[in-house]
């Protein structure tokens, strides 16, 4: 009788149910050993049969015991590749000594594509980016668990606790066989609300402060129709410690939840309860110091600002010890002197009634010196760009203050992102040394200026490019165009502006902040030449032309006194308009003025960075004046021609501006402006020129125009109906503006800085000195969004209300759309 031997291993026990199945005509008690002559594979799809055998771990020639581990051994080693939903071997043939096996295996599906169904767009894409599923995925159990938990997690945040998914697995043979196209068929139920609040146990804190406090637990009534009333388990948890904190600030060191409920009201609405602990108010008893050789007892008292009998604040008391925003604390006053390894521990040595006794535990340890400063991640600018605005040098005793004003002043700059900015300090205490490392991310500072308006009724266009970080020493380097030299800081301006054959006007500039190299004293120069005609041929009898050249020159240096956060800024500057037969704007038609004036500019700015700054402030004061050319004349100006008058503008012009900003909470920032204009004369017989004069309403971008006026914005009235005039003249001598501003961002991202405004802001000009009244203004309110691209500049759109009627404008007030570009209102 022929002997027919047949096995089946179906499955064993790892975590997953497995039997093996034997079958055969010879004793399995007495266990025999056969050579594995050859392995076959079936049902392995699009899976190479080579690797299912490398993966089982059956080499031809492997000696096999029957029954024995090898088999198991073999499955096991194919069930954890998670590449099969059922596995078996069985032996094919066998001859003498020699055994063939056949590996039966049958491929998970695998996924071709994915979508979802009960949802809208905008929650599908959002989806996409969560579950991360990836096509050639295989699908199994775990990974339709995952993404099912994913989507019930993701409307949870929402406030919709009852979400269901329900996975339709359709064959998909786009890709080939075994594939599956997975159909998410989401029902996201109703939105479940906080119906309930309850907080017992406050006896010394009001409800509605706790109330305040929970920020993202609110109860869904009229009164919180601007707040959330979902609930976000992980934003409970952050409000409960927000509540604890509150309780110790006001000295209940022992407050604390001591229990916390959430409980189903309906399929809509939920209840929670929270009943706090508050214990007893604690006082500061006694503060004693030790460790402390640098500074005595009182002097540290003194900067700490906590005394005998203050409520024990765990919070102020962090605060003045380690990170004090507004002010000094104890660390940076040893750290700003050297003491980089210096540490303070408070311990509570004695808490008895109502009083806690503090001891100020100070390790002091030795004065650091600064060894090594470098900078990375500066991929266009250049080392010696970054390492001259840098406080820390090589030698010097190690100072926090000194970092963080580094810091600002990088960020200063313009070329790095303020939020990627970092410092890291590698301290050596075998030799009391520090290593600084200024880590910065470049981002695009060169800007397009794309502009375009109306003005003298037509459209002018203007295109210009800036670039703020020019590098003139490489311009002969054409490796370095990219698409011109950059890396040394310089600033290069060039911008034209055309309307056809009426008007054009170039305008060249260059900056260069560290003239010389060795100090922050700054040279520019500046280029300008314009005409503007009516249109006619050049060689026409008929043609109305001005033609307006320009040059300045201007020096720039960063003071030391009061403080290093001045700078003195002086300037020449000539000017000539030459009109011919020119019978627009001007008081005369032919003949030539010029502007030769002086501009001294007395500037402070402390503000911690340009494009968001949170904290800090600016002013300026300045006074431009030309020479009193009539003092050194004999000309009778009173009875003199506008041509005569104005051949040499004489005038001094007075301005000052201030903004301050305040970071009232988060990122929340407040910003108060004032501006005040003042142009005077010195000959009454030739008056206060008509040129340089202030133009005041709108936005600011009403076109072009040839005087010298100055266009101050003021939002929510037309572009410049604010401007004082009489029959006889046009145009402020006198000006004041007030602006209150708050801002909150939508992105900090260096590519897009966003971020909206709420405003209030007043503002009026004169005629004559003698009119000028402060407190009569027009008032205004709005709101608005600023864009910051680095190509484009600064982007805003504002929209306000104008409350005051004027006179002379009786249309211009109330509600006004403004655009502005390239400007700060």
């Amino acid at each position: 009788m022929k002997r027919k031997i047949f096995f089946v291993v179906l499955s064993l026990i790892t975590f997953n149910t497995f039997s093996q199945n034997i079958s055969d005509e010879f004793d399995y008690s007495v266990p025999r050993t056969y050579n594995l002559a050859g392995v076959n594979v079936e049902g392995n799809g699009n899976i190479n049969e080579n690797i299912i055998i490398a993966y089982a771990g059956l080499a031809l020639g492997k000696e096999l015991s029957i029954p024995g581990n090898e088999i198991s051994k073999a499955i096991r080693n194919l069930w954890k590749q998670k590449l099969f939903a059922d596995i078996s071997i069985v032996a094919e043939e066998i001859k003498g000594n020699n055994i063939y096996l056949l590996i039966k295996v049958k491929s998970r599906a695998r996924l071709s594509k994915y979508s979802f169904k009960g949802i809208k767009k905008s929650d599908a894409e959002k989806l996409r980016g969560k579950i991360s599923l990836v096509r050639g995925e295989i699908v199994t159990k775990q990974l339709l668990q995952n993404v099912n938990n994913k989507i019930k997690k993701f409307y949870i945040e929402k406030g919709y606790y009852n979400s269901t998914v329900k996975i339709e697995r359709i064959p998909d043979t786009t890709f080939g066989r075994n594939n599956l196209h997975l159909k998410f068929d989401i029902d996201k139920g109703e939105r479940i609300r906080i119906e309930e609040l309850e907080i017992v146990g406050n006896e010394s804190v009001k409800i509605g402060k706790i109330r305040r406090l929970l920020k993202k637990t609110n109860e869904n009534n009229f009164l919180n129709i601007f707040r959330s009333s979902k609930f976000i388990k992980y934003e409970f948890k952050e409000d409960k410690k927000k509540v604890v904190e509150y309780y110790n600030s006001l000295g209940y060191r022992d407050a604390r939840i001591i229990e916390d409920s959430v409980y189903i009201i309906d399929e809509k609405s939920l209840g929670v309860k929270i009943k706090i602990f508050e214990g007893n108010k604690y006082y500061i008893r006694n503060i004693s110091w030790t460790g402390n050789t640098k500074y005595t007892t009182d002097n540290l008292n003194r900067v700490l600002g906590i005394g005998n009998g203050d409520i024990y604040n765990p919070q102020l008391l962090t605060k003045k010890l380690n990170m004090n925003p507004t002010g000094v604390d104890i660390s940076s006053l040893y750290m700003d002197n050297g003491y980089l390894f210096f540490s303070i521990q408070p311990i509570e040595v004695l808490i008895k009634n109502d009083s806690v006794d503090l001891e100020m535990r100070i390790f002091e340890g030795p004065q650091a010196t600064i060894n090594h400063v470098s900078v990375t991640g500066n991929t266009r600018t250049s080392d010696h760009v970054i390492m001259r605005e840098l406080r820390t040098r090589p030698g010097k005793k190690f100072s926090r203050t000194d970092i963080i004003r580094s810091q600002r002043e990088l960020s200063q700059l313009g070329f790095f992102d303020p939020e990627q900015m970092n410092v890291i300090p590698t301290p050596n205490p075998e030799d009391g040394t520090v290593d600084l490392e200024y880590k910065v991310v470049e981002k695009p500072s060169d800007q397009l200026q794309l502009q375009g308006g109306w003005g003298a009724g037509r459209f002018v266009g203007s295109l210009g490019f800036v670039f703020n970080n020019f590098s003139s020493k490489k311009i002969f380097k054409f490796k370095e165009w990219r698409p011109l030299p950059s890396g040394d800081g310089q600033r290069l301006s060039i911008r034209f502006q055309s309307n056809a054959i009426y008007y054009s006007s170039f305008n060249f500039s260059f900056t260069e902040p560290w003239f010389g190299g060795r100090k922050p004293n700054s040279f520019t120069i500046s280029l300008y030449r314009s005409i503007q005609s009516n249109g006619a041929a050049r060689e026409s009898t008929e043609r109305q032309q001005i033609q307006i050249s320009g040059i300045t020159i201007g020096l720039g240096k960063r003071l030391r006194f009061p403080d290093d956060y001045f700078t003195l800024y002086n300037s020449i500057a000539f000017q000539r308009y030459n009109l011919d037969n020119y019978q627009y704007e001007f008081s005369f038609t032919d003949g030539i003025s010029n502007n030769f004036n002086f501009l001294h500019l007395l500037s402070r700015n402390s503000i911690d960075q340009p494009i968001y700054p949170r904290t800090g402030s600016k002013f300026s004061l300045s006074l431009q004046w030309t020479p009193p050319f009539s003092y050194f004349s004999d000309v009778d100006y009173k009875n003199a021609t506008d041509q005569v008058k104005y051949k040499w503008m004489e005038y001094h012009k007075w301005k000052y501006e201030s903004s301050w900003f305040i970071n009232i909470f988060d990122k929340l920032v407040l910003n108060s402006r004032m501006e005040f204009g003042f142009l005077g004369l010195y000959n009454r017989d030739i008056g206060i020129t008509p040129f340089e004069r202030f133009y005041v309403g709108g936005d600011g971008l009403s076109g072009y125009h040839l005087d010298g006026r100055e266009l101050i914005k003021l939002r929510g009235y037309e572009n410049n109906s604010l401007t004082a005039e009489s029959a006889t003249e046009k145009g402020g001598t006198i000006y004041n503006k007030y602006t209150f501003e708050l801002r909150y961002p939508v992105s900090l991202n260096p590519s897009a800085t966003v971020y909206g405004l709420v405003f209030a802001e007043a503002g009026n000009s004169w005629l004559k000195f003698n009119k000028f009244n402060p407190f009569d203004v027009h008032r205004s309110v709005g709101a608005g969004i600023r864009i910051f691209m680095p190509m484009f500049g600064l982007l805003g759109f504002d929209w306000g209300y104008g409350f005051d009627n004027i006179p002379m404008h009786p249309t211009a007030h109330g509600s006004n759309f403004h655009i502005s570009i390239g400007q700060q209102f």
